[in-house]
């Protein structure tokens, strides 16, 4: 029996000793991180897709929005002549109003000079009728004398004469009242088209006035949603960079616990494998130091913590606000420092770190990411197509050369966009250089 109870004591110790704990199994396995890392990567491409898609439009927005500036400079061209052509109506108007005020007083002088005809022709009238109709024959013959008969020829004739005359330009002006007053009729409808030209022209500008700030509205807001929605997928892209990169810490740690249990496990045959391993990565750690040194040496560039990744390259653009070189805005945070390199020049690690993006990312076009720990990154930017020498998760060391100089992206000739961030936030390079 005391045998019996030592074997069961034995087997349930070893079951004890050899079944998984519960916190263990319920441990994430590096095949679970990788699926996670597969779920991120989905991801960063929607995201990425969905920030190219906002730049496209804003870029389209951008297009449109200066084709509506040229087609501003046109109809403020036609507003110039739209305002000569109301000058000249307003001349014109103003003419036709000093002829209309000319024709008027022509007018009430030649009705005044018939009213006044008028009035003596009527007495002449009313006196015939009075006195009866006189003979001129009458007249003549009622001399008392020769001269007296001459004296009354000449009188009579002069009053014919007077009479006739009267008549004549009394006539005149009553055709000169017609024609005048025919003219003010003329005029004045002259005079009402014109204003009404003149405002036809005014509501024409108005209309186009309307029409140029509502498109120049319309566009303002599609740019001003294009670059919310890509700030809001450049805020994403960096947080999925970041879980990306804790991830790939935590797969680390688990292939470090891993290898350290299997090398426990190993006891004798361990033993004598670390020796022999301690002894081959003293080797390769002084190696590895000799070739830092030469790349620290042949790639430092400043005081500062970070190697400059294109050796010695003169800046085209430093951080800070600045015109934008594409879109001419102004006051635009340049959120890195740009040397100017020519195509295919080599691209150094900074510092050592793990790669978490090595890909095309939106306005910097192809693009390396290198997570250095303690939240701080390097990013190189506008590398040329074909130009990217590691992949994601790939270890590099400082100086390792990780690119070539390109124009990819929002770009204006070969150069090397260089950023360091600092929790995913842009900051100064160069007191790391």
């Amino acid at each position: 029996m005391k045998k019996i109870a030592a074997g069961l004591a034995v087997i349930l110790l070893a079951v004890t000793i050899f079944q998984p704990s519960d916190g263990y199994a319920k441990k994430t396995s590096v095949a679970d991180i990788d699926k996670q890392l597969k779920q991120l990567q989905k991801e960063v491409q929607e995201a990425k897709a969905q920030q190219e898609k906002a730049a496209s439009q804003t870029q389209e927005a951008q297009h449109y929005k200066n084709k509506t500036n040229l087609n501003l400079k046109y109809v403020l061209q036609q507003v110039d002549q739209v305002k000569g052509k109301m000058t000249e109506i307003s001349t014109k108007i103003s003419d036709t109003e000093v002829s209309l005020n000319v024709t008027a007083t022509e007018l009430d002088k030649a009705e005044a000079r018939v009213a006044s005809r008028e009035e003596v022709l009527g007495s002449r009238v009313r006196l015939m009728y009075t006195d009866g109709a006189v003979s001129y024959l009458d007249v003549l013959l009622s001399s008392t004398s020769f001269a007296d008969f001459l004296d009354r020829a000449d009188s009579l004739k002069m009053i014919v004469d007077q009479d006739q005359e009267l008549l004549v330009q009394h006539k005149l002006d009553k055709q000169t009242v017609v024609e005048k007053k025919q003219e003010l009729e003329g005029q004045y409808a002259q005079a009402k088209q014109l204003y009404t030209s003149l405002e036809q022209q005014r509501s024409l500008l108005k209309e186009k006035e309307a029409e140029k700030q509502e498109l120049i509205a319309f566009y303002d807001k599609q740019i001003q949603e294009g670059d919310e929605l890509s700030e809001e997928q450049n805020e994403k892209l960096v947080k999925l960079a970041s879980e990306r990169s804790a991830l790939e810490t935590q797969k680390d740690k688990i292939k470090a616990e891993e290898a350290a249990r299997k090398a426990a496990a190993a006891k004798a045959e361990a033993a004598r494998r670390a020796a022999a391993a301690a002894k081959k990565a003293a080797a390769s750690k002084g190696s590895s130091s000799s070739s830092s040194s030469s790349s620290e040496t042949a790639y430092a560039g400043g005081d500062g913590p970070f190697l400059l990744p294109v050796g010695s390259a003169r800046i085209s653009s430093p951080f800070g606000p600045r015109t934008h070189p594409i879109t001419g805005e102004r006051g635009k945070v340049h959120t890195g420092v740009d040397f100017a390199v020519g195509q295919g020049t080599n691209i150094h690690a900074a510092d050592s770190g793990t790669v978490i993006l090595a890909e095309w990312w939106s306005g910097y076009g192809y693009c390396v990411i290198i997570d250095h720990g303690g939240g701080v990154w390097t990013l190189y930017g506008h590398i040329r197509k074909g130009g990217i020498k590691v992949s994601n998760g790939d270890r590099v060391n400082r100086g390792d050369v990780i690119a070539e100089s390109g124009s990819t992206g929002n770009s204006t000739g070969p150069h090397l966009h260089f950023e360091v961030r600092i929790d995913g936030k842009p900051v100064n390079p160069m007191p790391y250089l």
